[in-house]
């Protein structure tokens, strides 16, 4: 395959005038560990090592009303208690320190254009965080798509969305990770015609039937559903899931691989720590051709090492997936953790070069920047 690289990047310069669609009062964000009593359950199972099983793809559309009350069994780790929180608030390690925001202006931003893609090519454009427009096998999936300036407890948005809303072609299905604010935005989602496809992960079904969405597959970890020749797998992650306070892990967590007819794949890992479970998707799926990664909101470790990759742990993740390419996420959009927010970009290309890795697998693309595969 080769590859079509989007024009040189240009400084970004952060929104000036809030949505008053979208804004909402501050409130402590829900993106990040919270307090939890510790958890006493069962260990999540090693990966498996003996054949790899073929998983039975169900249909689309699909919405199950037996699943657990909690999958807090599947936490890599306990969610942190009292003592961690205290913690957090004594250090107040929430938000980059002065010097650590002076580098906004110099964030990547350049949108461009959509480039074309037919149903032999697979077209990446990061939107922003973890919103991507994938084009693959001739279909338009959005990935935990945020279009909304301010979320949930968060400040506004470092960089504007990547894609303006009304230069997107018709979207043909939605994959959402887990439930969180950043992840799962109401007032975007609200823009989606009710009949689109939406793949979320099991339990998360009844919040968009509540909304009118009727065409919602939901899928346990190592499932699958397949729309119109793409196949989309359903995988683990490092994380958890919370979006009120009652809700704590009452529904699951993960990635995507979507697979085109050709055998092409694309992993989406949504948000997620480090872990083993990187080595074993990609042994379950093997010849990952692009992984999307996070690369930010890791600072302080001891506070959110379990549940996001730092830029080193995510080229780790790249290398344990066995995929071809790396494209970074989660980062130069919102404000979530304490590191400066430029470093997540310097410490990923430095860890790239340190793995010997080549330099044009790397796609570390600016919000708006597209990348595409052609056979």
């Amino acid at each position: 395959m080769t590859e079509r690289t989007a024009p040189p990047a240009r400084a970004a310069q952060p929104p000036s005038s809030p949505d008053p669609v979208t804004a909402r009062p501050p409130a402590p964000p829900l993106t990040g560990p919270e307090p939890a009593p510790p958890l006493t359950g069962p260990v999540p199972a090693p990966p498996l090592t003996g054949p790899v099983p073929a998983p039975v793809l169900q249909p689309v559309g699909r919405l199950r009303h037996d699943w657990p009350r909690t999958f807090a069994d599947r936490l890599t780790a306990p969610l942190p208690g009292v003592r961690a929180l205290a913690r957090l608030a004594r250090e107040g390690a929430v938000r980059p320190r002065p010097e650590g925001l002076r580098d906004i202006p110099l964030l990547p931003f350049e949108p461009g254009p959509l480039p074309p893609a037919g149903p032999d090519t697979v077209a990446v454009t990061w939107a922003g965080h973890a919103s991507w427009v994938l084009r693959i096998g001739g279909l338009t999936v959005l990935t935990d798509p945020v279009w909304s300036r301010r979320i949930f407890g968060t400040p506004a948005r470092l960089t504007p969305v990547g894609v303006r809303w009304e230069d997107l072609p018709a979207v043909d299905a939605v994959v959402i990770s887990h439930n969180h604010f950043d992840h799962l935005d109401a007032p975007t989602l609200r823009r989606l015609p009710r009949h689109t496809p939406v793949f979320v992960p099991a339990g998360l079904g009844r919040w968009f039937a509540r909304r009118g969405f009727h065409r919602v597959t939901e899928l346990d970890w190592w499932e699958a559903a397949e729309l119109d020749g793409v196949r989309f797998d359903f995988v683990p992650a490092h994380h958890w899931s919370k979006r009120t306070l009652l809700d704590t892990c009452r529904s699951l967590w993960g990635g995507w691989v979507l697979t085109d007819r050709s055998g092409r794949r694309v992993h989406f890992a949504g948000d997620t720590g480090y872990g083993h479970w990187f080595a074993e998707i990609g042994r379950r799926h093997p010849g990952i051709d692009l992984a999307l990664l996070p690369i930010g909101a890791y600072a302080p470790r001891w506070w959110l090492s379990d549940v996001h990759t730092d830029p080193e742990e995510a080229v780790r993740a790249h290398q344990d997936l066995g995929a071809r390419r790396m494209a970074p996420m989660h980062w130069a959009t919102f404000v979530l953790s304490s590191e400066p927010v430029l470093e997540p970009l310097t410490r990923v290309r430095a860890a790239w070069e340190k793995a010997g890795l080549p330099r044009e697998e790397l796609w570390d693309l600016p919000v708006g920047g597209s990348r595409v595969l052609v056979p």
